[in-house]
């Protein structure tokens, strides 16, 4: 009880609970679109390649978040082009997307004589690192994200439903699929410090098929998504704080929990 009592007292604390909510409000906006139009795997896919990203930050002494930005963004539009030519199919794309940058993670990991504890933060989170400058960080990147999406709200709709229907209403859909792409790799890179990367993509889908089981329109069904993603993390960070353990773990215990409420709910409806 003296635990929860104390639990605002902490700046660092309050800066992963400050943090952790923007992520949570940002996350469920490019997961709707992602399980829409089954593509969850770019999720996988881009934490992966984000892994390769701190790898590389650790290695050269540059701050992961930068590499790692940087990183995932090129990925992103490279994985873009490859599937838009048709050079390869999508799948195939991620998968040697996926692949590769785990295996340059663990070179360049093997390189730098193994994991530090500053690494293993970032693989599976931690609210005690991180900084006001996170915060900052990732407060402008989840504003981008969300005014970008917003702005494209019906574009996006339309090509989740059907793109082909969208290409002949005059929709640029090669564009928005790489803008989407792009969104898609800074919501990744800014949910790294509260999630870790290994847990990310699990924010993103399943606040969204937690508010899928409900069977709403589009706009309501985004609106419980973002009730669970942000229940999800005040649940798991407070967990965190608690019983001390990993923040990303924590949250995604939580998002999964919340998951098979809306299951069991809406199966005795």
């Amino acid at each position: 009880m003296d635990s929860l009592l104390n639990f605002f007292h902490y700046g660092f604390v309050l800066r992963g609970l400050t943090a952790g909510l923007i992520i949570a409000l940002v996350a469920p906006l490019i997961g709707m679109f992602l399980v829409l139009r089954r593509y969850s795997l770019i999720a996988d896919t881009l934490s992966h390649v984000a892994f390769a990203g701190v790898a590389l930050g650790v290695l050269l002494g540059i701050n992961p978040v930068v590499t790692t930005i940087g990183t995932t963004l090129l990925s992103s539009v490279v994985i873009d082009r490859l599937r838009s030519n048709r050079r390869l199919s999508g799948d195939a794309a991620l998968s040697l997307f996926l692949s590769g940058s785990l295996a340059v993670a663990v070179v360049m990991i093997s390189l730098n004589r193994g994991f530090g504890v500053n690494l293993t933060n970032y693989l599976f989170g931690s609210i005690v690192t991180v900084t006001q400058a996170d915060v900052i960080t990732i407060a402008v990147l989840g504003l981008i994200v969300a005014v970008v999406v917003l702005l494209l709200l019906k574009e996006l709709v339309a090509i989740s439903f059907d793109e082909e229907v969208a290409k002949v209403g005059g929709i640029p859909v090669v564009q928005l699929n790489t803008i989407f792409i792009i969104l898609t790799a800074l919501t990744i890179s800014l949910a790294i410090p509260i999630l870790g990367i290994l847990l990310i993509s699990a924010l993103i889908v399943i606040p969204v098929l937690g508010a899928l089981q409900y069977r709403r329109g589009f706009v309501t069904t985004l609106l419980i998504a973002e009730g669970i993603s942000v229940a999800s993390v005040v649940i798991g960070i407070l967990a965190s704080f608690v019983f001390n353990i990993a923040s990303g773990g924590s949250i995604v215990l939580a998002a999964l929990g919340l998951f098979f409420l809306s299951l069991w709910v809406n199966q005795r409806k």
